[in-house]
């Protein structure tokens, strides 16, 4: 089940209805490079025609996801506990670093340059999710295994 924040759902409609405003304006290139004649070697509208299939394939996936997604409230997150829109310091076992990660629906690439934002679907999310301080988390990532200490939840 993909959950997501109240935040995230908002991000995820203001996107779906930037992508559904996009639509008039695709149509009317294709409107208009086809008004230059022969389409088999019209390249502007074979560019129109792409942008409007990847557009809606774009608003398939938003409507998707968000219909799909659970919204977590705030009032849910027990105290303690890693979940969504939590930012954790983790200590890395091997080597003693602690890094900075949000736990993130969707990636934004809006967080700090200090933080690395981390979705709930990938192995560190999955990891995380429901992680308390002290604990100590496996992560099975494609190098091999790593393992975290749990220091601090923001």
């Amino acid at each position: 089940m993909d959950v997501i924040t109240a935040d995230e759902k908002a991000k995820l409609q203001e996107k779906l209805k930037a992508a559904m405003a996009k639509r008039p304006e695709i149509t009317k290139r294709i409107e208009e490079a086809r008004a230059l004649g022969d389409l088999k070697e019209n390249a502007e509208y074979h560019a129109a025609r792409e942008d409007q299939g990847m557009n809606e394939a774009e608003i398939r996936r938003l409507e998707e996801r968000i219909n799909k997604a659970s919204v977590i409230s705030d009032g849910a997150i027990p105290e303690g506990m890693v979940f969504l829109g939590a930012t954790v310091k983790l200590k890395d076992l091997k080597y003693g670093d602690e890094e900075l990660f949000l736990l993130v629906g969707e990636a934004s690439g809006s967080a700090p340059d200090d933080v690395t934002e981390v979705t709930a679907n990938s192995p560190m999310g999955e990891a995380l999710m429901k992680a308390r301080i002290g604990e100590t988390i496996r992560v099975d990532a494609p190098r091999g295994e790593l393992r975290f200490e749990v220091v601090e939840i923001l």
